[in-house]
């Protein structure tokens, strides 16, 4: 029982930590993150499991973390309050071609790592973003501008001709 009260306490401490450190992508993970996360991880196995080295301690520890993941998980599922609550919700960082900073402070997302995403999603110019938005999964989406007249505009000014 013991484990199973260690192992839910360090769930949502590790929980709460990653979720204050923000929505990066692993990708986005420099090197020396990395390590931490990994130190981390045999720190938190530390605490879980104290001195018992046992198949069955493991076992405990290894259903109640994926008990409560699943157990949010669900949770978000089945309320939307909860979902954003939970996971996080879009925010945009860029509209109608400008850099929208408060946002972009308030997820330390810097203004080289915006352009590298652009790059990486075929964008040259922050002019050309007519939204940017970073996902709850920490990815950014870009919807570019368009100062051309719709298509069925086109046909409809060809029509009064």
């Amino acid at each position: 029982m013991d484990i199973i009260a260690r192992a839910t306490v360090l769930f949502f401490v590790m929980y709460l930590l990653l979720r204050m450190l923000g929505k990066r992508e692993l990708s986005q993970v420099t090197p020396f993150e990395l390590v931490l996360l990994i130190v981390m991880g045999d720190l938190v196995q530390q605490g879980i499991t104290h001195n018992d080295f046992s198949m069955t301690g493991a076992a405990i520890a290894i259903f109640t973390i994926a008990f409560w993941s699943l157990s949010l998980s669900w949770i978000s599922y089945l309320s939307p309050r909860a979902e954003r609550m939970l996971e996080g919700v879009p925010r945009v960082v860029v509209r109608n071609g400008e850099i929208i900073e408060p946002n972009m402070h308030r997820d330390r997302i810097t203004r080289a790592e915006l352009e590298i995403e652009m790059r990486l999603a075929g964008i040259a110019r922050i002019s050309d973003v007519a939204w940017g938005i970073l996902e709850p999964n920490g990815k950014i989406s870009f919807i570019g501008r368009t100062d051309e007249p719709s298509s069925r505009q086109e046909d409809e000014d060809d029509k009064t001709v």
